[in-house]
């Protein structure tokens, strides 16, 4: 079975498991911190996929680590994983099951790019008309980048937004070269 059906199928199971037991909320937190561990310990993700490290003691490490700080029934859901030695695809599992509650809950992501860092009520107002604009629940998140001049670039999911500076002497400048080349 290939990555993506593996990842898909563990986490349909999960998500579908969680709406019906109406635990959505708290296993979505769990699994953040899953998610959290995976992209923070280097040595976490090396232990997953260790060839070496045998199910029984993997099991053991992963209930260790998260027993106190996760719901059972998401202990257990990773000890299912490890026992069938489909540990290394957690990660993408814990992924998969947050985008399927994003899309569930109607939450879309949005990263706000700007030059200068932005005060809190300015981006509570950027917040709320994205919210409006999009009828869904934001997730926001704020980068500083200087390169960009002035201006915001946002990026919803897959879509990107750019009021920049940066990007409009881009084109000013791709307009004038084109107006010196017909001259010429």
């Amino acid at each position: 079975m290939n990555q993506s059906a593996i990842k898909v199928r563990y986490a349909k199971s999960f998500f579908s498991l969680a709406k019906e037991k109406n635990l959505l909320d708290t296993l979505k937190k769990d699994i953040e911190l899953i998610s959290k561990v995976c992209k923070q310990s280097t040595d976490f993700v090396l232990l997953l996929e260790s060839p070496i490290v045998k199910t029984s003691k993997k099991t053991t490490l992963i209930t260790s680590i998260f027993s106190e700080k996760i719901d059972k029934l998401t202990l257990k859901f990773l000890q299912l994983i490890t026992k069938n030695k489909r540990e290394i695809f957690i990660p993408s599992i814990c992924q998969y099951f947050l985008e399927l509650t994003r899309e569930d809950q109607n939450i879309k992501s949005a990263l706000l790019t700007t030059a200068t860092k932005l005060d809190g009520a300015a981006l509570k107002k950027i917040e709320s008309i994205l919210t409006e604009q999009l009828h869904a629940k934001i997730e926001f998140s704020n980068d500083v980048n200087p390169d960009i001049i002035g201006g915001m670039v946002i990026r919803i999911e897959d879509r990107q937004y750019d009021a920049s500076v940066a990007t409009q002497l881009k084109k000013i400048k791709q307009a004038l070269l084109e107006t010196e080349l017909r001259n010429n």
